[in-house]
């Protein structure tokens, strides 16, 4: 059986609201040291903060990825300086529709050579908005870009966050060769143990207590029952 601590392990503990302020990136920072989670996902402009030993993940062309790849690839070469050990990228999800993978790839490829070797770069395919044919093709061509991970959603799409059924597509596309990171309404302990079974080795997660008080509590991924996904 999966335990909390072991759920906390893998979790990007977040906070992406436009809204937010210093103070409460310390407060989410203090909570994920509690808590005992693997990192912290902040906005850029919130770095460089104290993690105190937690990794510093951020987000790049975040929420739309309508952004020139240029300009991602500079934008996350800041966040590197400003102390971020990891680079969540929001691609074009339009081209990614069009199926112009060569494009989706290039993309991917731009931001990877900002972003050092030993740092990580996860690319966020926002698998609500994709037919499963674009979700593999986008898939394939983050791998083919020297991605780490393939993220399912930034949480902010209308269309909803993470599935079952995408991050097992996600999962079954990469082979292991990437890891995936499951994100977006993932609110309980039943909804990040059924991704975790389907093959998510990342969570992102804003309500990460009440999910891991339900890991602790006893839900089983059998208990999760699928919404629209939608919201972080």
């Amino acid at each position: 059986m999966t335990t909390a601590a072991e759920v906390a392990a893998i979790v990007d503990h977040t906070l992406l609201k436009p809204e937010s302020t210093q103070a409460d990136v310390a407060a989410l920072v203090d909570e994920g040291v509690r808590l005992g989670v693997f990192s912290v996902c902040v906005s850029p402009s919130m770095l460089p903060i104290d993690a105190k030993g937690l990794k510093v993940a951020t987000v790049v062309g975040f929420p739309s990825g309508k952004v020139k790849s240029e300009i991602k690839a500079a934008e996350a070469a800041r966040a590197i300086a400003d102390g971020a050990d990891e680079i969540d990228m929001v691609i074009d999800v339009g081209t990614a529709r069009t199926g112009d993978f060569a494009a989706v790839q290039a993309d991917i490829a731009a931001v990877r050579a900002s972003v050092p070797a030993d740092k990580i770069l996860k690319v966020i395919i926002e698998s609500a908005a994709l037919n499963d044919e674009q979700i593999v093709g986008t898939c394939r061509a983050a791998e083919a870009a020297g991605a780490d991970f393939v993220k399912t959603s930034t949480g902010f799409h209308p269309t909803g966050g993470a599935s079952v059924h995408a991050v097992r597509l996600m999962a079954e596309t990469v082979g292991g060769r990437l890891g995936v990171k499951a994100s977006g309404a993932i609110r309980d302990g039943a909804a990040a143990l059924a991704m975790i079974e389907a093959g998510a080795t990342r969570l992102g997660l804003s309500g990460t207590a009440a999910v891991l008080d339900g890991v602790a509590a006893g839900a089983t991924a059998a208990d999760h029952v699928a919404g629209d996904g939608g919201g972080y």
